[in-house]
C-alpha cells in the first residue's frame, strides 16, 4: 500500500497543488495591506517578505514553481497547469498581470532545466564529449537533438502571437487534456510498445519525426513529455529510451524558450511581480522537477503511462468543476 503511494506521490501532489490555489488566492486577497499598483489601477497584494509592491506573494511563486516542477516532465503538461493554478490565484486580473503571467510560466522552466542537468548528467558528458570528437555515440545524440528541436523552434516563433491569444485560455487546455489522457489510454497503454531499441538505435528520421510530434505540445495542455515521448515509441524507442530523449530534448527546447521570454519578458515579469517571488519559484521549480524526473525514470521502467492518462481526464474534470461553480473564470 505504501509503496502504491509512494509511486504516485507526485501525482497526488499535483491535484493538492490544484486544489489549494483557490485557497492561495483568498489568502493573498485577505492579507496585509493590498497597495494600488501601476497596472491598470488594480489593487495587488504585497510580496510577502519581500517589502516590495508586487502582483505575486512568495507563498504564490513557491506554488508555481511546485506545479511547475513536478508537471514539467510528466505528461500531464505544465503549462496546462500552470495557465490554471494562475488564473486560480488571479494573477491575470489585468492586461499586465496576464503577459506577466504567461511570460513567467515559460521562464520558470529554468529550473526545469537544471534538474535535468543534474539528473542526467551522464548523458550530457557523453554529448559534450561526443562534440570535441571523443564519443562518437555522444555525438549522434547530440545531432539527433537538433534533429528534432527544429520543427518546433521553427513553429513556434511563426506562430508565437496566435498560439499566445487563441490557445491559453482555459477551455482549450480542458480540451487538450482530455484527448491526451484518451490517446495515452487507448493507445501508448498497450504492452507491446514497451519494447524497443535503446537510445543509441535512434537515427535522424526518426529524430525528425519525435520533432514533429513536439510540435503539437504548442498547444498548451497536449504536453511536450506526452507528445515526444509519445513519438519516442512510435518510432521503435523503449519506454526508457523514449523518456530519456524526451528529457534530454526538453533540455535544449526549454532551455532557447526560457533565454527567448526572458530576453523579451523579463521587464515585463519583474515590474509586476517583483524579483524574490519569481526567483523563489525557479528555486523551488528546480528541486520539485528533480525528485519528478527521478521518480519518473524509475516508475516507467515497471509501469505503463495508464496513471497520467486516468489523471489528464481527472485534472480535466475538476477543472470544469471549477469553472461550473465559478472558482475559476473562464478566461
Amino acid at each position: 500500500m505504501f509503496g502504491a503511494m509512494k509511486h504516485l506521490l507526485p501525482v497526488v501532489v499535483v491535484l493538492a497543488c490544484l486544489f489549494a490555489a483557490p485557497l492561495g488566492a483568498q489568502e493573498a486577497a485577505s492579507g496585509p495591506g493590498p497597495t494600488m499598483s501601476a497596472g491598470g489601477g488594480k489593487l495587488l497584494p504585497l510580496d510577502a517578505g519581500a517589502g516590495t509592491r508586487s502582483g505575486m506573494t512568495v507563498a504564490q511563486g513557491a506554488l508555481l514553481g511546485l506545479v511547475e516542477g513536478i508537471t514539467e516532465f510528466l505528461p500531464v503538461s505544465s503549462t496546462g497547469h500552470l495557465v490554471v493554478v494562475e488564473r486560480l490565484l488571479g494573477l491575470n486580473g489585468s492586461p499586465e498581470q496576464t503577459v506577466a503571467a504567461d511570460a513567467f510560466a515559460i521562464v520558470v522552466q529554468a529550473g526545469a532545466i537544471i534538474a535535468v542537468i543534474l539528473a542526467l548528467f551522464g548523458r550530457i558528458r557523453s554529448m559534450f564529449a561526443g562534440i570535441f570528437g571523443r564519443d562518437r555515440d555522444g555525438l549522434r545524440l547530440f545531432a539527433n537533438l537538433v534533429v528534432a528541436l527544429v520543427p518546433a523552434a521553427i513553429i513556434g516563433v511563426l506562430l508565437e502571437a496566435r498560439i499566445q491569444r487563441y490557445l491559453y485560455g482555459v477551455w482549450p487546455i480542458v480540451a487538450a487534456w482530455v484527448v491526451g489522457g484518451i490517446f495515452i489510454l487507448a493507445v501508448l497503454n498497450r504492452g507491446r510498445l514497451k519494447e524497443g531499441k535503446p537510445l543509441e538505435g535512434l537515427g535522424w528520421q526518426q529524430a525528425l519525426i519525435i520533432g514533429l510530434a513536439q510540435v503539437l505540445a504548442l498547444w498548451p495542455g497536449v504536453s511536450r513529455s506526452l507528445a515526444t515521448i509519445a513519438g519516442g515509441l512510435l518510432v521503435g524507442l523503449s519506454m526508457t529510451a523514449a523518456v530519456e530523449f524526451s528529457f534530454l530534448l526538453g533540455l535544449l527546447t526549454l532551455g532557447g524558450a526560457t533565454v527567448y521570454e526572458g530576453i523579451k519578458r523579463g521587464h515585463d515579469i519583474v515590474s509586476t511581480f517583483g524579483v524574490l517571488s519569481p526567483v523563489v519559484g525557479l528555486v523551488v521549480a528546480a528541486v520539485a522537477a528533480f525528485v519528478a524526473v527521478r521518480w519518473m525514470l524509475d516508475y516507467l521502467r515497471t509501469r505503463s503511462l495508464a496513471v497520467f492518462g486516468w489523471y489528464r481526464i481527472g485534472a480535466a474534470v475538476a477543472v470544469v468543476i471549477l469553472l461550473a461553480v465559478g472558482i475559476l473564470g473562464p478566461g
